[in-house]
This record gives structure tokens, C-alpha cells and sequence, in this order.
């Protein structure tokens, strides 16, 4: 199933949504539920589900999409100092991440002869992709959508199913599995999830194509995680790029960059499946009584000495 076919991603999610309504029969009648967590949020406003660790039953949901023979593209960029992280994040991911699924890395690097040589699980493969360099980190980030927009139309679109945007600077502890798949996927930032849409550092300036006012919002997003069938991640970054563009031609530039225009694209086209601080927390943040199991988090680092105009 690929992005060239406009009917065949709304099959897959008729598929998912008739083995997960007959897991919940089966497991609602003639097996042990699994955990129900009363201390979290574990569904939005709009009837997403929220995952936690004990919201999901991994064996039920592994054995309805490892059958599908699916493919997940996953993106990093590894531009400048930070290809050092590299060799971190994909150990970390063969041990971790979409285990027993088919799983394409595709590394954005302007170092391609620094990229380290990993032993990959069987129908794991890593692409490297040259990509220029640049004095300020600001415009590595700004150029992420349109990298990832122009790769989707070159390649991926023909290879994966359903892909990954992740930053490189973090580490995989425990397992990130199918409970992470959706049509459009988010991760709620640790920093934020307890606080109130009032304190969110959203764009407040009307000016900005990623303005939100202060009475809107649901959750804050994660700028280092997002999401989803591939098809809807291309329209994701195409739109927030379009707007980043936009803002530049009007000499602005949104408050956290693409973090601001994700978190505004996300307002306006809600996500199929919102993931909780588990798959996106901070080494640096003392882990919290909600937080069960850490998944993913970024790793402690000296910004002036990793970025180059810190």
C-alpha cells in the first residue's frame, strides 16, 4: 500500500478498525482486559486515543498490523555536530523501535562519509541523503518540512506506508511499536502536559501564519516527533512550509519555527492518534509518577557547543 493511491490508505484503516473492534470483543468477554489507567487523560476532546503504557494490549495490536507486511519510513537529520547522535538513535532504534516491522531510515546529513556503520535487523535499511550545511540552526530547522515534503514526492511515497519525522539527539529505552501507528500522529511535549493551553509558548503574534490566540488549543505538540500515514505527513509539511515561506516574505518568524506552524497545523486538522510525554521525553526532566515507562527521549547536550550560532 502506498501513497500513489488515494483509496488504498481509508482500506488499511477499515482493516485496523475491524481486527481492533474484534479485539476489544474478544478481550472484553473472553479474555484479561489489559490495564485501564484512571491517573491520565487516555482520549482527546475529538475521541483520539492517547497512549500510555497500560491503554494498549502490544500482543493484540502487534498481531493486527505485523501481518500487513508494512513499511515505516523514518526520517532524521543529522546535519553538522549532530550526526554524533546518530550512532546512538539507531542502535537505540534496532533494539526498540517497530521491532519485526519492515523499517526505512533515511538520514539527512551534510557528513554522509560520517554517518556510522550499524548492524541493521532483517528488512531495516538506511538511506543516506546529502543535504547542505548551514551556520544557523534556525534555517536547518526551518528547511526540515521542505526536505521531508520533496523526499516524500522522490521517494518515500513509493516505498513506505506509514513514516516517522524524529530528531537524531535522542535515545529509544523501551518499546515504540503498531500502538504508535495512525493516519495522522502526535506527541504531546513533556515540558507542557501538565499546563494549561494558556501557558503553551504558541505564536501569539497575529502577524504569523502560525498565530493561535489565547482562549485556542488543545494540547502542545512536540516539534521533535510526528507522524502518520505518509500521504497525510506530506500534507502536514507541505502546508507548514507554504506558511513558513509565507511568514518570511513577511519578515517574521514564528516563536519555536516549525514547532509553532505544527502546532497550528495540528489545531486545525486534529490528530488520529495523540502519543503521551512516554514517546518524547527529556534526560534532562526528572521522570514523573504518570510517566510508567520512558520510550524515547532527547538527550542531555551543550547547545553552544553543538549548534553553530548558539
Amino acid at each position: 500500500m502506498r501513497f500513489s493511491s488515494n483509496v488504498k490508505p481509508y482500506v488499511l484503516l477499515l482493516i485496523v478498525g475491524i481486527f481492533l473492534l474484534l479485539g476489544y470483543v474478544y478481550f472484553s468477554f473472553f479474555s484479561e482486559r489489559p490495564n485501564r489507567r484512571t491517573d491520565v487523560v487516555s482520549v482527546t476532546p475529538w475521541l483520539a486515543p492517547i497512549v500510555w503504557e497500560g491503554t494498549f494490549d502490544p500482543v493484540l495490536i502487534d498481531n493486527i498490523y505485523k501481518p500487513m507486511n508494512l513499511t515505516i519510513a523514518t526520517t532524521v537529520f543529522a546535519v553538522g555536530k549532530y550526526v554524533r547522535f546518530l550512532q546512538d538513535f539507531l542502535e537505540t532504534a534496532e533494539k526498540h523501535f517497530m521491532v519485526g516491522f519492515n523499517v526505512h531510515y533515511y538520514v539527512f546529513t551534510d557528513r554522509p562519509d560520517d554517518v556510522p556503520s550499524v548492524n541493521l535487523n532483517q528488512g531495516r535499511h538506511l538511506r543516506v541523503i546529502q543535504v547542505p550545511g548551514s551556520n544557523r540552526w534556525q534555517e536547518i530547522s526551518a528547511r526540515r518540512m521542505e526536505i521531508i515534503q520533496t523526499t516524500i514526492e522522490r521517494q518515500i511515497r513509493r516505498e513506505a506506508d506509514y513514516i516517522f519525522c524524529l530528531d537524531v539527539d535522542s535515545k529509544f529505552h523501551a518499546r515504540w511499536g503498531s500502538e504508535s501507528l495512525g493516519r495522522l500522529v502526535a506527541v504531546i511535549h513533556p515540558g507542557y502536559y501538565e499546563q494549561t493551553h494558556d501557558r503553551f509558548p504558541y505564536e501569539r503574534r497575529p502577524a504569523s501564519t502560525a498565530y493561535i490566540p489565547m482562549d485556542e488549543g488543545d494540547y502542545y505538540y512536540g516539534g521533535a516527533m510526528f507522524g502518520g500515514y505518509v500521504a497525510d505527513v506530506y500534507t502536514l509539511t507541505k502546508v507548514c512550509w507554504n506558511r513558513f515561506e509565507e511568514d518570511t516574505r513577511n519578515y517574521i518568524q514564528a516563536a519555536w519555527q516549525e514547532e509553532s506552524h505544527l502546532n497550528r497545523y495540528l489545531l486545525d486538522n486534529k490528530p488520529s492518534k495523540v502519543l503521551s510525554p512516554e514517546y518524547l521525553w527529556q534526560d534532562l526532566k526528572a521522570k514523573t509518577k504518570e510517566v510508567k515507562v520512558i520510550r524515547f527521549s532527547g538527550v542531555i547536550k551543550n547547545y553552544a557547543e553543538v549548534r553553530p550560532n548558539v
